[in-house]
């Protein structure tokens, strides 16, 4: 299944879509995709249910973040090794986490804020995890059993803040409209493998980032049992796993974003995202 959010920002409904691409309106079989109702009995029901009974979604209508919050939006550094060689930076030994603020989340196609006097604003490609049931000390054998799926993610960066202003990576990766995802979560069984997904990224047309989550460090299931040994993972966490080559941090001269840029994205399985940057 394919879930998905819809409507105004702060009134979005859940949905599916149905075989022929068309949203329905889920809404009369659960109140919202968020922490309190995302669960495997929840997809059971939403299985069952006769789509083709319940309302379409207006045509041309928002798309929100698949998620209403989040509780951790957790991210991995550094998970692909030619993105690593690119910046400059050691192959990591462990998965490097840091985090980004919950509120960050925002729809695929939502603009892109620009920080007031941001001069290195980035783009990130990447594949995240969303969490299915309550995670704690799970062993990687069992790990994939506690993914409810998988959606894109845009994990977007102001590197300076990132790297240049002391402390934490968090700071970089927080601003408002910084987590871009969607635009739905495909369920695990819809992902054969996601140790195999194509993924690219344009901006402004040029193509910036090509890779394949074949080439992750950590895989899905590592990353998953990895942090259960530190945190408890809940449902409706999100997870975003890095990036492949080609940010703009990694280009030689650098280049980064700047206000009226567009950014397109995809991972294959996953649906494709479209930003623009405006300047706050």
């Amino acid at each position: 299944m394919k879930l998905i959010r819809f409507g105004d920002k702060g009134n979005e409904k859940p949905g599916l879509i149905d075989a022929a691409g068309t949203i329905r309106d889920v809404s009369s079989i659960v109140g919202d995709y968020g922490p309190e109702t995302l669960s495997p009995e929840l997809l059971d029901k939403l299985a069952s249910a006769d789509l083709g009974s319940l309302p379409a979604a207006p045509e041309g209508v928002r798309i929100g973040s698949p998620v209403s919050r989040i509780g951790h939006f957790i991210a991995i550094g550094l998970n692909y090794a030619d993105h690593a060689a690119e910046t400059g930076a050691a192959i990591p030994s462990e998965p490097i986490v840091f985090s980004k603020a919950p509120n960050s989340l925002c729809g695929p196609n939502d603009d892109v804020l620009m920080p007031r006097g941001s001069q290195k604003l980035d783009w990130e490609v990447e594949l995240a995890i969303v969490i299915g049931k309550r995670a704690d000390y799970v062993e990687e054998k069992d790990a994939l059993d506690y993914v409810l799926g998988y959606a894109l993610c845009n994990d977007v960066s102001e590197r300076e803040y990132q790297a240049e202003r002391g402390g934490q990576w968090m700071k970089g990766k927080s601003a408002p409209t910084f987590g871009p995802l969607g635009p739905w979560i495909a369920t695990r069984d819809e992902i054969a493998d996601p140790q195999n997904l194509d993924m690219f990224l344009d901006v402004n047309g040029e193509r910036c980032q090509t890779g394949s989550t074949k080439t992750m460090i950590f895989g899905v299931a590592h990353i998953v049992s990895y942090l259960s040994q530190f945190m408890v993972l809940e449902p409706g966490d999100v997870i975003t796993t890095g990036t492949p080559p080609g940010v703009g941090l990694g280009m030689k001269p650098p280049r980064f974003l700047k206000a009226g840029d567009t950014m397109h994205l995809g991972v294959a399985g996953l649906g494709e995202q479209k930003q623009t940057v405006v300047a706050r």
